[in-house]
């Protein structure tokens, strides 16, 4: 996912199943929560492009919840300078031809996990460089710099030292990687620690849809930030959010990769929406001929002018399709669904978790409305057991 950056966080308390009404306020909605699934507090990646990191961290922190019953904070940044130091190998042996920064997809996680292990944050923050907070941008001009040097065309042999030299860059500014590290009184290794948590990452699940790939088959997502080729099983668009209504029912929260580029994504105020285009019809007297008289520009700011629930755009697998193909729906941050909710119509949303802090109107949650998620999801990350059964059938798990 593209870096989509902000500053810092107040963690929140673990939630419950369910919430009472938002106040009314000057977004003109009040969201009801219907249903919340018990999971870790919001996180802030602050200056750093680990949007799918702290999502997928997040995620397996439910999942340890979920299947435990305890509460772990678990090291995003043991999982980034893992990816980085593959990600470069990968990237020199490309010859520099494919993408080198600090996005990922929801798939590196699981990648870390299952190759390296896992450690509390406790044990590496990854914050060697002088700040509070993660500010990667430094770092991050650094290692672009090194590997672009590394993977220079036209060399014709590679020293044995640059492997060396990338883990000095990242070991100043991350820390050394740990060997073996004690953690509430008992010593583990990072492998160790992992397996502790009981998760079999053999059990998550990659979705997406699109048409450009046949349904019901595994592809490499497109993106740039797929560094690792990682395949995801491919299903209509109503399969996939059958998939997060199901696991939400069942007590399972979603990564969730999406775009967020959009206009009726609206994060300080707490919502994303599909708003549909205005026009002329049903409009008569003073209200029409302002509208004809209105520019396109004005026209399209008026459209994204929201004062409460409003119509929304009807989303086919077809138009959906066609957001992908044209770059209108673009990969760009990674989140974690973590229930449902409706509005004061009775309109549906989805209950999102963010990495951006919680200076906003609701403490680091949003709600996606249903078209948006169908509109605007990359692609979703679940257990096994939250898919319907006849999909799980249709695609051999």
């Amino acid at each position: 996912m593209k870096k989509i950056l902000l500053a810092a966080l107040v963690a929140a308390p673990v939630l419950g199943m369910a919430a009472e009404p938002e106040n009314p306020d000057s977004t003109g909605f009040t969201f009801t929560d219907v249903k919340v699934i018990p999971h870790s507090p919001v996180r802030d990646q602050n200056k750093s492009g680990t949007c799918w990191c702290f999502a997928g961290t997040s995620f397996f922190e439910n999942e340890i919840l979920r299947k435990t019953g305890k509460e772990v904070d678990l090291s995003q940044m043991f999982t980034v300078r893992h990816c980085y130091n593959d990600k470069a190998q990968k990237y020199q042996r490309m010859g520099g031809t494919i993408n080198f920064a600090q996005g990922g997809s929801i798939m590196d996680v699981p990648y870390v996990w299952k190759r390296y292990g896992a450690v509390p944050l406790e044990v590496y923050q990854g914050l060697e460089y002088g700040e509070a907070k993660h500010d990667h941008y430094e770092m991050a001009d650094v290692l672009t710099s090194y590997m672009q040097a590394i993977a220079k065309p036209g060399r014709k042999k590679l020293s044995p030292a640059w492997k060396a030299g990338l883990d000095g860059i990242l070991d100043s500014y991350l820390g050394e990687l740990p060997e073996k590290f004690t953690y509430q009184g008992k010593e583990y290794t990072p492998r160790t620690f992992a397996d502790a948590m009981g998760l079999d990452m053999n059990d998550y699940v990659p979705v997406t849809s699109w048409t450009h790939h046949p349904f019901y088959e595994a592809f490499p997502v497109e993106v740039a930030d797929n560094w690792l080729w990682a395949p995801y099983y491919n299903v209509p668009m109503e399969e996939m959010k059958a998939i997060v209504d199901n696991s939400l029912e069942k007590g399972y929260t979603i990564v969730w990769a999406a775009d967020v580029s959009e206009p009726g994504f609206q994060w300080t105020k707490g919502y994303a929406l599909l708003p549909k285009a205005k026009d002329a019809g049903g409009m008569d007297g003073t209200e029409l001929s302002r509208w004809v008289k209105l520019s396109d520009k004005d026209r399209e700011a008026e459209r994204y002018t929201i004062t409460g629930p409003c119509k929304e755009q009807k989303v086919t697998q077809e138009s959906r399709q066609q957001g992908f193909d044209n770059l209108e729906t673009t990969d760009d941050h990674g989140m974690v669904i973590v229930g449902k909710a409706t509005d004061q119509e009775g309109n549906r949303y989805y209950k999102v978790q963010n990495s951006w802090d919680t200076n906003q109107l609701y403490d680091g949650y949003f709600y996606v409305s249903e078209p948006y998620f169908l509109a605007k999801t990359i692609d979703i990350l679940v257990h096994r057991d939250a898919l319907p059964k006849d999909l799980r059938k249709k695609l051999g798990l």
